[in-house]
Parts: C-alpha cells; sequence; structure tokens
C-alpha cells in the first residue's frame, strides 16, 4: 500500500463520514474522494464540516502543520413570508417553485420555505415548519451543502460565535421591499453610515455584514429603520432612538359611530364624512390596521384609539406606513413632550367635536422657556433637542395632554457608553 493511499485511508476514518451529494463546501461528491484529494494535496482544511479536533488529527495524519480553523454555520438571509410560501407550497421542491415565477408583490429574492436545503442536510441541523426553516447551531457543522441547494442563494456560512444578522437578501427598491415584506431591508444604509467598524455595507439595495470586521456592538442594530437586524447580545426594546406615537386620545365616539354603519377598516372609513356625523376628520378611527403589521406586538386599540407600548416597540415604523390617516408619526424616546392631537380645525370645530384633544390654543407655545414649541396647523410640536422636560407646557395645558415620557436611565447610560448619542448628550439635563 503506497503513502498516498494510506494517508486517504487515515483521513477518511477522521472525516465526518456523512457524504453530502456533491453540494458540500469540499467540492467532491464523495468523503472518499475528498480523503483522497487531502491527502494529495495536503490540504487539511478541504472539509469545512471538520472541526479544529479534526483538523488537528488529519494534520497529524500526514505529517503536516496544523492550523486552526473558525467554525461557521449556515444562516439564512429571509425572515419573511414575501415569497409567495402559501401559494407554492404544494410543490416538490423550492426549484420548481422558482422556475413557476413570482407575483409581482412578491419577493423574488425570499425562501420559497418547501425544505430543498433541509433534505440535503446530512446531520438533521434543519427543520421546516410551516414554511419557517430553522437551523440548529449545535448540530450544523458548516458543510455547505445546504447552502449550494438553496435556489435563491439564501444561505450563507457565518462564524458560530456571530451575535448580529441581518436576515434578508432582497435587491429591490426601498417602495417595493416596503409593499411586499415587513421583515426586508430597505437598504437606507443608516447601519453602514454608523457602524464604527466600517463591517457593515449596503450592496444591492440590501445591507451585509463583514464578520471579519463586526465586533457585536449595537450601532447598526439601533439605527436600522426597519428594525430587521438581529442582535442577540442586546435588548432592541430598551436600546432604542425612536418609538410610535399616536396623535390622538379620542377616538372611541368615532369608532363606536363608524362600526354601527358596518365599517371595519381604517381605509374603508376615509370614504365616510366624519364632520357630517359630529366626528373629528382627522381623529384615529381604531380599526386596527396598525396593529396588524407590528412585528414586536407594541400596538393595541383600546377605548377606540390605537395606543403604543413604548416598553415593546421600537420604532420600526411599519404601523406608521399602515396607517392610511396619517396618525401616527416616528418620535424620540427621549423624554421630550408630545400632543396627542391631528386636528387642523378651527377651536370651535375641535371643542364640537372632541372632548379630551387640543384646542390648539399656543398656551404650551407661549409659556415654554425655551421656545421649543412651536404652533403648525394650530397643533404644537415640540423640538427634542430644546425641551428640557421643565413641565411648564404640562401645566398650563387646560386640556392636560402634554404628559411626560418616562425613559429608564439605561437607556441613556447605554447609548451614551456606545457613543449613539453624542450630539445631545450634553442637551440632557434631567
Amino acid at each position: 500500500m503506497n503513502n498516498l493511499l494510506k494517508g486517504a485511508i487515515q483521513v477518511l476514518a477522521l472525516l465526518p463520514g456523512v457524504d453530502c451529494g456533491g453540494l458540500g463546501g469540499c467540492g467532491y461528491k464523495t468523503c472518499e474522494a475528498c480523503a483522497k484529494a487531502i491527502a494529495d494535496t495536503g490540504n487539511i482544511t478541504l472539509c469545512p464540516a471538520c472541526d479544529n479536533d479534526a483538523v488537528a488529527a488529519i494534520a497529524e495524519a500526514l505529517g503536516v502543520e496544523p492550523v486552526k480553523v473558525e467554525k461557521k454555520v449556515a444562516f439564512i438571509r429571509c425572515a419573511g413570508d414575501a415569497a409567495g410560501k402559501d401559494r407554492l407550497s404544494g410543490l416538490e421542491s423550492c426549484e420548481a417553485a422558482k422556475k413557476t415565477g413570482f407575483l409581482h408583490s412578491e419577493c423574488q429574492w425570499g425562501c420559497i420555505g418547501i425544505g430543498s436545503c433541509v433534505e440535503k442536510c446530512e446531520f438533521s441541523a434543519m427543520q421546516a415548519e410551516n414554511g419557517k426553516i430553522t437551523i440548529d447551531k449545535e448540530k450544523c457543522t458548516g458543510c455547505m451543502a445546504c447552502m449550494n441547494a438553496c435556489p435563491q442563494n439564501l444561505i450563507s456560512m457565518i462564524p458560530e460565535d456571530a451575535t448580529n444578522f441581518i436576515p434578508c437578501s432582497s435587491k429591490a427598491y426601498e417602495a417595493m421591499t416596503l409593499r411586499t415584506c415587513g421583515h426586508g431591508c430597505i437598504g437606507c444604509g443608516e447601519c453602514e453610515d454608523v457602524c464604527p467598524q466600517g463591517a457593515v455595507k449596503v450592496i444591492d439595495h440590501c445591507a451585509v455584514i463583514d464578520y471579519d470586521k463586526c465586533v457585536g456592538c449595537v450601532a447598526c442594530t439601533v439605527k436600522c429603520k426597519k428594525k430587521i437586524i438581529v442582535d442577540e447580545l442586546h435588548d432592541l426594546t430598551k436600546v432604542k432612538e425612536e418609538i410610535a406615537f399616536v396623535k390622538c386620545v379620542g377616538g372611541a365616539k368615532a369608532n363606536a359611530k363608524l362600526r354601527a354603519l358596518g365599517i371595519e377598516n381604517c381605509k374603508d372609513a376615509a370614504d365616510i364624512s366624519m364632520s357630517a356625523m359630529g366626528l373629528c376628520e382627522y381623529g384615529c378611527v381604531g380599526f386596527g390596521n396598525c396593529t396588524k403589521v407590528c412585528r414586536y406586538d407594541a400596538i393595541s386599540v383600546e377605548s377606540g384609539v390605537a395606543r403604543v407600548d413604548t416598553d415593546k416597540c421600537v420604532g420600526c415604523g411599519d404601523c406608521m406606513r399602515a396607517c392610511p390617516r396619517d396618525m401616527i408619526v416616528i418620535a424620540p424616546y427621549r423624554g421630550v413632550k408630545r400632543v396627542p392631537c391631528n386636528s387642523r380645525a378651527d377651536e370651535d370645530e375641535r371643542l364640537r367635536v372632541c372632548d379630551v384633544g387640543c384646542i390648539g390654543c399656543g398656551d404650551c407655545a407661549d409659556n415654554c422657556p425655551n421656545n421649543a414649541i412651536e404652533m403648525v396647523a394650530g397643533n404644537p410640536v415640540t423640538d427634542g433637542k430644546k425641551c428640557e422636560n421643565c413641565n411648564v407646557c404640562s401645566y398650563v395645558c387646560s386640556r392636560g395632554l402634554i404628559a411626560e415620557r418616562i425613559v429608564p436611565e439605561y437607556t441613556y447610560m447605554q447609548i451614551d457608553a456606545l457613543r449613539l448619542d453624542q450630539e445631545n448628550s450634553d442637551e440632557r439635563k434631567w
């Protein structure tokens, strides 16, 4: 038996021994062929499924210097259902589904969910349930078979100890992504701009992380407008700059009258003349179009008006885009005061249709010692950089509308420590 054959036999015994069907990262159809190539070339890291112990053992068997390898695992760069999963679920494979084509309303880059990748995983590291593909990092060997089996090219190999992930591969422009998927990257570039390590780049309208540079900080997670970046180190509901704010507190009367007319959707309510019914033309109607799109269960309808749970909200803006009445804005999370009213009617009309809304008197703006409040279309608008939370506006508001938003001190401490709030840190005095 020659030395090459002997070496191949020794190497084969040290490989995982599960043929990847020619889809593995080694490029060979069988483990036997891979073992022969390793023995012939001395490339002891050829099999990506080998961990450091296996590579060291192969090096010893071949009499070569050992090298350290970084274990990588598979990651699916899609978190949504926009690629027509329900419509295509009955087909035999993801490849067949892709060949049928995607509808204009579907994401042509997303996960189809049939599970062709799962079938090719020889290590039982992948599962498919109701179109959702999950990966067990403990079982994944990084062999790359699933990656090479995916016709959508959605799977990539990332370091096992990675903590930040962008689960999207869409190459669509922002408007299309917003229409098709609540989990999609819109390519805004905020994450790229703020990354202190230059580890995030927007390529073909989608953000990509360079794990050789990423240190797992919170910067990209906080700055992401769509809040789709997965962060295993930080709680996104605590470390945030903005949250949703509903510009109405009195929608109960409108909700009740519209329900009596058979209206069940915020969009349908847009065709109704509110003023003729003695209702506010600018208020929330409380049918919950916003609640249906919230991925964080942070918005609900109470007493006919949408309410935001500031502890859960991350400021992704999905509810704002879903509201056909422009009732929701994205506001600073820090304790800046805002007035929950959207009315642009005159004072008499406001008094006639609403018992709790802003009457546009302007007392808050007139009495603010820092000129932080400006009246716009009859409504007070607060400049967060000027507001010192002195409570004068709350004191003079005859309707008691202006309330303080309590913000935990750890939010300030984390953001300041990560240098994400340098511009305003010196201005905060409370």
